[in-house]
């Protein structure tokens, strides 16, 4: 069973898939966001449907204490049109720290921060799915 994982955000948008086991997340690509959010929305739509997956997992961008923000509702409003053009369920799974840990990650591959700028969304994309995954696993 596939996923795939989101990462929205202010400038690009970030793409991760799972496994055909649903238990390696690996970062796919990330593009850079339009002024024509519509346009964005097929884009993504047509990317998520080669992957068939069984679940869309998108990051949720919540302060610290949890407290929803401004960015979590825009996150939420880009979903739910996204959920319009794909039949596949979306999920929110916490994101805190996923940039932060991408890029640590890409640190310790010896990446330059430079280099960073045109993967670390996919790979935050990838950080969330793997948490999500990660929890999934660990249930009886």
């Amino acid at each position: 069973m596939r996923f795939v994982g989101l990462d929205y955000g202010h400038k690009r948008i970030g793409i991760a898939v799972s496994d055909s086991q649903g238990r390696i997340a690996l970062p796919v690509q990330s593009f850079v966001r339009s002024k024509d959010q519509k346009g964005d929305i097929r884009k993504l739509a047509s990317l998520i449907k080669e992957y068939e997956p069984a679940k869309i997992i998108a990051g949720n961008p919540v302060g610290l204490s949890g407290i929803a923000g401004a960015s979590t509702q825009a996150v939420q409003q880009f979903l739910s049109e996204l959920s319009r053009e794909v039949e596949v369920e979306i999920m929110l799974h916490d994101e805190r720290f996923s940039t932060a840990e991408a890029s640590r990650r890409l640190r310790e591959a010896n990446m330059s921060t430079k280099a960073q700028r045109s993967v670390i969304d996919a790979s935050a994309a990838a950080v969330i799915l793997q948490s999500w995954l990660d929890g999934r696993l660990d249930k009886p």
